[in-house]
């Protein structure tokens, strides 16, 4: 007996994921190429489509189909049973908030977001914060009512959206666990490392032009498909489009080409994982990423496990030095090697490296919440923003530049996103660990530059299963244990600790 309801969903979340993706893609252009001038008209068609699909997901219809779909779930296979709950969960969200609250959201985001990409190149958090207290005022509005419907903190509400289930408490937990391990360790890394000779500068200017060309060549090298993407230039970058349209965007420092090119590794590992999720569940909830921390496992295995590894890096030397024109001591594979793994306090969280990155995540984690409580004032958060630096990492930005406006996410209005990155940093030590179980091949890939091995166990163990389990049922199936901190530090002991 076919689920008539059931069937009839399928077609408005279709309905409902191409506007949600024409969207993203008017997200991408103003990220990139949009006029400047552009900037009105482009803030109220996004919100245009916003309502829109608000309204999609909290008409009386939509809601008369799901309690009718939920009355016969036997007739449904497991996919469209995980499906069914993914739609109700999209609906939960979507009517705990009204739609002239997402319509201003909108505009306040697009608002706030043009705004930022001035004041982060003037470096002048001055010229953002009235946009950022407009904003943040709307995000805590819609933190509180979705806190209220779904019987959730307002942090948690927002987190909600990111991660499915995920809690502050649980991840303060994991927080306080390496916030143990990690001064400890760092101390012990640096001081190892005293005795070495420090790795050699690189001295070069690489015009962005070579930088693209590289970046294009590795992504081609790691599976990317030209025919259904592009590579562009964003003042932050990011990994956006459809799996069939994907949209990677990078920034350049021609005095420090490794951080582009580390970057077009992270964003690469996005798209590969969009592009790897199941086209027949393509438009559909349950065929859509799992949470950001599974995305940024994704990304972090690209970027970290394997792009800074010695082995990959050694196979990448030929073509580093060729697409980039260059060459000499400097760019030999061991000192890129030591440069890719160097541990030192930064400014910058993208160009962190892996001992200190998780430091950056408690530090957004905190003033966050801080500010979604109403503890922290937006004017405030520069000073916050650099106590909090000092306190953790023992430096202090020069600017707010190198501090406060460094991400795009809160001028987006991204509460709840941050603490899914270091989660994501765990998954994915605890996912290759689970991978080099299964033989040799993925490590000798690696080593040769061919990331097929890799691949393949990620499509069949993670991508193809895209959200059709829970986030702890996932990696537990695809590693055999829960998500826990031991594989991450492990991982970190090998490399840094040699």
């Amino acid at each position: 007996m076919t689920n008539v309801s059931y069937a009839a969903l399928e077609k408005r979340f279709a309905r409902l994921s191409a506007l949600d993706d024409a969207r993203g893609m008017l997200g991408w252009d103003q990220a990139t190429m949009m006029p400047s001038g552009g900037a009105t008209a482009r803030s109220e068609q996004i919100a245009a489509i916003a309502a829109v699909c608000h309204g999609i997901l909290t008409s009386s219809e939509l809601e008369d189909c799901l309690a009718a779909a939920e009355v016969d779930t036997e007739s449904l296979n497991p996919w469209q049973r995980a499906n069914l709950d993914a739609m109700r969960r999209q609906w939960r969200h979507a009517t705990a908030i009204d739609e002239d609250l997402v319509s201003a959201l909108s505009r306040a985001a697009s608002a706030c977001e043009y705004a930022w990409r001035q004041a982060r190149r003037a470096a002048d958090f001055a010229l953002v914060k009235d946009q950022l207290d407009t904003l943040l005022g709307l995000v805590r509005q819609k933190a509180d009512s979705k806190g209220a419907a779904l019987g959730l903190s307002p942090y948690d509400a927002l987190l909600d959206s990111y991660e499915p289930g995920g809690r502050a408490t649980d991840i303060e937990v994991v927080f306080a666990d390496l916030a143990t391990f990690l001064p400890s360790f760092m101390s012990a890394v640096i001081e190892q490392r005293k005795s070495r000779p420090a790795p050699l500068a690189i001295g070069d200017m690489v015009p962005a032009a070579r930088q693209q060309a590289l970046g294009e060549r590795i992504m081609a090298q790691l599976g990317f498909n030209f025919h259904h993407g592009r590579l562009d230039v964003s003042e932050h970058p990011f990994s956006g489009g459809v799996p069939t349209d994907q949209r990677i965007t990078t920034r350049y420092d021609e005095s420090d080409p490794l951080t582009g090119f580390m970057a077009v590794l992270h964003e690469t590992g996005h798209s590969l994982y969009e592009a790897g999720l199941p086209a027949e569940w393509r438009g559909q909830p349950v065929g859509v990423a799992r949470s950001m921390s599974i995305h940024e496992s994704q990304s972090l295995l690209m970027e970290m496990q394997v792009g800074c590894s010695r082995s990959f890096l050694t196979a990448c030397t030929p073509m580093i030095a060729e697409s980039l024109g260059v060459g000499g001591p400097a760019w030999k594979p061991e000192n890129l090697y030591h440069l890719a793994t160097r541990v030192a306090p930064g400014f910058i969280r993208v160009d962190a490296d892996e001992v200190t990155y998780p430091a950056h995540v408690m530090l957004r984690f905190d003033l966050e919440r801080a500010m979604i409580a109403g503890n922290l004032r937006v004017a405030d958060l520069p000073g916050a923003w650099n106590e909090g630096m000092k306190r953790l990492l023992g430096i202090v930005p020069p600017s707010d530049q190198d501090g406060c406006l460094q991400d795009i996410h809160w001028y987006d209005g991204a509460f709840g996103y941050f603490p899914t990155y270091t989660l994501g940093a765990m998954t994915a030590a605890q996912l290759m660990a689970a991978a080099r179980k299964t033989g040799p091949a993925i490590d000798l890939g690696i080593s040769k530059g061919d990331l097929t091995p890799l691949l393949a166990w990620l499509q069949k163990n993670i991508h193809a299963r895209a959200s059709s389990l829970p986030i702890p049922d996932l990696v537990t199936a695809a590693t055999g244990e829960p998500l826990h901190a031991k594989y991450f530090k492990d991982h970190l002991s090998a490399r840094y600790l040699d």
